[in-house]
């Protein structure tokens, strides 16, 4: 009777998770799978007709697509400019906020808010006008005085432009901080001021070990959202000024969408699947030499 009982108990179960399991086969695995087919052929969406052609598709890429390496040198660049200073910041904006002061709860509320809508393409296009020539950041600079700077029309200053964007957006990375930091014993630190190490020595001693599962959760899911970059890339400069912001997301979304060369795309995207894992894997190999969990003995 009890073995009745859980057997149906876990058909009710599997009868709530029904809608999220269809979801995910549908919207995630087939699509996964497909898209790796599609990249092995020629595939015109616009016809619905696919040839197969092997890997053709990713030699061309590699050996006569010139605007490859262009993008794979921007979204590269753009991956250091960002990841780095996102978890910095974060790690500041937390350590900041890590104490019992009045208004405390506001303040992260306040500092978590663009996290919200930092990606959105509200948002974006703002950016644009602040950034534009003669937007608000250039009338800030000649209201002090300063020269202004073609911030989304000189290649040396459009990536960096677009990685303040993401920057801005820390706020999610700064709540799982946060609550990292509240999980380091107050003991520990208490025993090491007694010893007389210096607020330094604590942080990369203390702070820093303790909160290194978080760090690299945060490295590995910052790295994926930066790799796939799409919103303010295109939304804010297209890709230019002279391919310099042209992302690979960008020119993933040109050749499937503009160019109906699908499988081109695919081809493209799974270049990108392959990098990421590629560093998420080396990052776990390297994970034993610096990550440290409460539970190891």
């Amino acid at each position: 009777m009890k073995g009745s009982s859980l057997s149906k108990r876990n058909r009710v179960a599997y009868l709530y998770i029904l809608p999220w399991l269809i979801g995910i086969v549908v919207f995630s695995v087939y699509p996964f799978f497909i898209s790796f087919y599609y990249s092995l052929c020629d595939y015109n969406p616009l016809l619905s007709q696919h040839t197969f052609i092997g890997f053709d598709n990713y030699v061309k890429l590699f050996t006569k697509d010139s605007e490859f390496f262009k993008s794979l040198k921007a979204t590269l660049l753009y991956t250091v400019y960002t990841v780095p200073s996102k978890l910095l910041m974060s790690l500041a904006i937390a350590l900041m906020l890590n104490k019992a002061r009045k208004g405390i709860g506001v303040l992260r509320t306040i500092y978590y808010l663009p996290s919200l809508f930092g990606g959105s393409i509200a948002v974006a296009v703002l950016w644009r006008i602040m950034f534009m020539d003669k937007g608000m950041v250039n009338n800030w600079l000649k209201a002090l005085g300063l020269s202004t700077v073609s911030f989304l029309g000189d290649p040396k200053f459009a990536l960096p432009t677009l990685s303040l964007l993401e920057v801005w957006q820390f706020g999610s990375s700064m709540v799982l901080f946060l609550a990292a930091l509240k999980q380091v014993p107050n003991s520990l630190y208490e025993a090491a001021k007694i010893d007389g190490a210096s607020s330094i020595k604590r942080f990369f001693s203390i702070t820093l070990p303790g909160i290194s599962p978080i760090i690299f959760f945060c490295i590995i899911m910052q790295t994926l959202n930066a790799m796939q970059n799409f919103t303010s890339a295109f939304v804010i400069t297209k890709g230019g000024p002279l391919h310099s912001t042209y992302m690979l997301g960008v020119k993933l979304y040109n050749d499937g969408f503009k160019l109906y060369r699908m499988g081109y795309a695919s081809a493209t995207s799974w270049i990108i699947f392959s990098i990421v894992a590629i560093f998420t894997a080396l990052l776990f190999i390297s994970s034993k030499y610096w990550v440290f969990y409460s539970d190891e003995n």
